[in-house]
């Protein structure tokens, strides 16, 4: 089973830019759909950004597209965020084994643990 290692995050004034990574260890991402989710507090998780690690095609919800980039190297996926506000703190998520059903990008039950703050100053 693959187990993902979150790194990075943190505190950053508006404007300013962060990276996370995630690392799989025990498994590797290949022919698997891998992406971030976010919670906010207050707020439901959602869907950030998802990467098919077969022909590398990404998607993006549409409040981070053209700000935030999803990445890969070797067993490894990035999330670039660039021109972070307020809106995007929250505690981001990796996840392996993205579907897309309905419309909706959903991770498997168990995908949670303890996740990388990001936390955007005004």
């Amino acid at each position: 089973q693959v187990h993902l290692v979150e790194s990075g995050g943190g505190l950053v004034q508006t404007g300013g830019s962060l990276r996370l990574s995630c690392a799989a260890s025990g498994g590797v991402f290949d022919k698997n759909t891998v992406g971030w989710f976010r919670q906010a507090p207050g707020k439901e998780r959602e869907f950030v950004a998802a990467l098919r690690w077969g022909d590398g095609a990404t998607y993006y919800r549409d409040s981070v597209k053209g700000r935030f980039t999803i990445s890969r190297d070797k067993n490894t996926m990035y999330l670039q965020m660039n021109s972070l506000n307020p809106d995007d703190t929250a505690v981001y998520y990796c996840a392996a084994e993205l579907s897309f059903n309905s419309g909706r990008w959903t991770a498997p039950l168990g995908s949670w643990d303890q996740g990388s703050q990001v936390t955007v100053s005004s």
